[in-house]
């Protein structure tokens, strides 16, 4: 039996585009042990998933180093025949590089790649050369499994559908303000426009997680609509799945919460202000559109991640884009 570790210890979303190569894994493999290796916070993205065997935990916030180390020798006991790193930093190319498997895979840009044993030329995509993140990491697995594209996947589970059922009897749509990046998010002034605007017989749910709630119901109380309800903070992310999963639409910035309605196949509609489409983290939804700004601005993209602010100072990378080509999304 083969024994394979994943390993992506960065934001949520990573995590969750990195479940296609659980998928891929699985399909090829299906007799396979697979295990996966998160920071500690974002395991519960991977409960219910029926591919894996065991979600490895690693306490970044505490004791970092020794729980690092400590991390390190689980690794070892389990006697991978293959650890497969998605990340780009020293310790997750430390716990590769000495993991003891029979083959470590991963980017070249790891610090400590030219200790694994299969190394990976990572590309970031540009308007001349696009590439999914998915297919990026599918680089890594596909000399033994095959070039096709596999979507990422989450699993929520039945007691998750039925903690969002009481939303989901009338129409609706979910909207998630937030991300890490400032100049990632679509300007809290627009979101108001754009509710204030919005058909009055669908009902608008607004997610996230707990650092998001003040915004939240700031948002919701200078919309003036008064179909709109915050759950953010409230909702586990299987939950936030199940409920975009039945959405009419999902309207998103480009953050984790454009994964989630890949991995669960959601109408989408992903906003991108100071990062473009090109970098490769596109929706994957049968059902998707990306916003944009019309103008050709030079200083765009100003970076991979965004920025605390924007560097111009006038972020016209979001402020011009018109509300109506959102709402046009959801006739749709």
């Amino acid at each position: 039996m083969q024994k394979f570790l994943v390993i992506q210890t960065a934001f949520i979303g990573d995590v969750v585009l990195a479940t296609a190569l659980v998928e891929k894994l699985a399909q090829h493999y299906p007799d396979a042990q697979i295990d996966f290796l998160v920071r500690k916070g974002n395991e519960s993205l991977l409960q219910n998933n029926p591919h894996l065997h065991e979600v490895l935990v690693w306490n970044k916030k505490e004791k970092k180093i020794r729980n690092l180390f400590a991390m390190l020798g689980q690794i070892r006991r389990n006697h991978y025949d293959k650890v497969i790193n998605l990340q780009r930093f020293f310790s997750t190319g430390l716990l590769t590089a000495f993991s003891g498997a029979k083959e470590s895979i991963g980017f070249d840009k790891n610090p400590l790649s030219f200790l694994f044993s299969t190394r990976i030329k990572h590309i970031i995509s540009n308007e001349n050369s696009t590439k999914h993140e998915v297919d990026r990491n599918n680089d890594l697995i596909r000399s033994f499994t095959d070039d096709h594209f596999t979507r990422p996947a989450m699993y929520p589970s039945g007691a998750d559908v039925a903690a969002i059922d009481q939303y989901t009897h009338q129409p609706y749509v979910t909207m998630t303000t937030g991300s890490v990046w400032f100049t990632k998010q679509y300007p809290v002034e627009k979101w108001i426009e754009l509710i204030g605007r919005f058909p009055k017989d669908v009902s608008i749910y607004l997610l996230g997680g707990k650092e998001n709630v003040a915004e939240s119901e700031h948002i919701m109380n200078s919309a003036g609509n008064s179909q709109v309800q915050v759950l953010a903070g409230r909702l586990s992310f299987l939950q936030s799945a199940a409920l975009m999963r039945s959405a009419r639409m999902n309207y998103v910035n480009d953050s984790a919460p454009l994964h989630f309605a890949s991995a669960v196949n959601a109408p989408v509609t992903a906003i991108f202000c100071s990062t473009v489409p090109a970098f490769g983290f596109t929706p994957l939804s049968d059902k998707s559109f990306i916003i944009e700004t019309p103008e050709k601005l030079s200083c765009r993209p100003c970076g991979l991640h965004g920025h605390k602010a924007c560097p111009e100072k006038h972020f016209k990378c979001a402020l011009t884009i018109e509300t109506a080509r959102l709402i046009e999304t959801l006739e749709k």
